[in-house]
């Protein structure tokens, strides 16, 4: 199966802008083979935390029945960073849209975060659930930008959840781009699983995001990668023998010893 990370930048408070990005990316996936892409977070209102507030929505108007449109349209699965409001609450969220254009299961940002120049808990409510979703005979695991820093998130993905393809939606910042890849790679080879990550470029009020976007392999491998300022697409093979392989050669996950560290 193809899998396609779109990293792209966002208009700030231009929902409509960004939705023909986005499905310009989805048309661009769907002719490269992909069954999936994954776009950044936020990706329907840019990231700004007045702008979010401003714009943010339920999902039955706004960005959402759009992309479920488009996800119908060119028959291809669409995970999107978005916003989502529900009565006094605003959620930085992922929404997993199907080739049908059902959606199929969503994300809620766990871990929000509080440093200059951005403060996420003075506009979102944090979720208080890990989700995994099927997927064409994998189980991914949906998180969003500063849950990467949690590696507890992904270790129960794996481990209580069965997932074995990490999804991340970011608008990760420049300042700490090397922290981004180290993190990501590391969340594939601990978890011997796929990590599917499409982050922001562009600058939203003053903070500019570093690309990098990629696919890694449960080896550590990256199958590919986009550059830290350009909008690209990036695509590549994933394969439950992989996964299979990388696993029975270091049982990582039977020589654990939760009598120690606990069940993780």
């Amino acid at each position: 199966m193809k899998i396609a990370a779109a990293q792209i930048a966002c208009a700030l408070g231009d929902v409509d802008a960004n939705l023909g990005k986005i499905r310009d990316f989805s048309a661009r996936a769907k002719e490269g083979g992909s069954e999936l892409v994954v776009f950044p977070e936020m990706a329907d209102t840019g990231y700004s935390m007045q702008v979010i507030q401003a714009h943010a929505t339920a999902w039955t108007e706004g960005a959402v029945p759009e992309l479920r449109k488009m996800a119908k349209d060119l028959a291809i699965a669409i995970i999107c960073g978005v916003s989502e409001r529900e009565e006094n609450s605003i959620y930085n969220s992922q929404v997993f849209i199907d080739a049908t254009g059902e959606i199929v299961g969503s994300y809620r940002k766990t871990h929000l975060f509080t440093g200059t120049p951005i403060g996420e808990d003075k506009c979102f409510s944090p979720g208080q659930e890990l989700k995994t979703f099927p997927f064409g005979g994998f189980r991914l695991g949906l998180s969003i930008c500063y849950d990467l820093r949690f590696p507890e998130v992904y270790r129960k993905l794996a481990i209580q959840q069965a997932a074995n393809v990490f999804i991340i939606s970011s608008a990760w910042p420049f300042p700490r781009v090397e922290h981004f890849r180290i993190l990501c790679a590391a969340r594939a080879i601990e978890n011997q699983s796929y990590v599917i990550v499409s982050n922001r470029v562009g600058t939203d009020e003053g903070v500019t995001c570093c690309g990098s976007s990629a696919i890694i392999d449960p080896y550590g491998v990256t199958l590919g990668s986009a550059s830290t300022d350009g909008e690209e697409l990036v695509q590549a093979d994933v394969s439950e023998e992989a996964i299979t392989l990388v696993r029975n050669k270091m049982a990582v996950f039977e020589q654990r010893r939760p009598d120690l560290y606990g069940k993780g």
